[in-house]
């Protein structure tokens, strides 16, 4: 018996990644674009193949990310954002609303979204995931695509 096995393959050269990033907590953003980019180039993808965009605020993420997907001109996308904990509830709903519609336009549009939306109670929180979790959204956004071409 032999089974086919497809292995992890964060070979970026040739793809093409949209980068969404909200300004809402610009400073977190910005750290996260860092280590997403920084990354994103380890990994082989060109300066050329990567679009940059920027909206608002984390519940702005979805449609953005929809238009790109439905453009057919990405392997790959990538949200970056932060939602830090108020005093009221509306961290909640944003949290969960971003993270949903994500979810839906990666779904519907059959395009890999890495969420790269820190959701932290505090400013410091956010501060240590910041370049990590930027990084860690490039090698799951290169991943997914190149596990979706082998699937083709």
């Amino acid at each position: 018996m032999s089974i086919r096995e497809l292995e992890p393959n964060l070979a970026g050269t040739g793809l093409r990644v949209g980068v969404v990033q909200a300004r809402f907590n610009e400073n977190i953003g910005e750290g996260l674009r860092s280590g997403c980019l920084s990354e994103l180039a380890r990994l082989g993808v060109a300066d050329a193949d990567i679009t940059c965009t920027t909206v608002p605020g984390a519940l702005e993420l979805p449609l953005t990310l929809q238009a790109m997907a439905q453009s057919k001109r990405f392997d790959a996308l990538v949200a970056l954002g932060a939602v830090i904990r108020g005093e009221t509830y509306h961290f909640e709903i944003v949290s969960n609303e971003s993270a949903r519609g994500i979810t839906d336009v990666q779904l519907n549009c059959g395009i890999p979204i890495a969420n790269a939306v820190l959701t932290t109670e505090n400013d410091d929180q956010a501060l240590v995931r910041m370049v990590q979790k930027g990084t860690e959204a490039a090698q799951a956004a290169i991943e997914m695509a190149n596990l979706l071409k082998a699937l083709k």
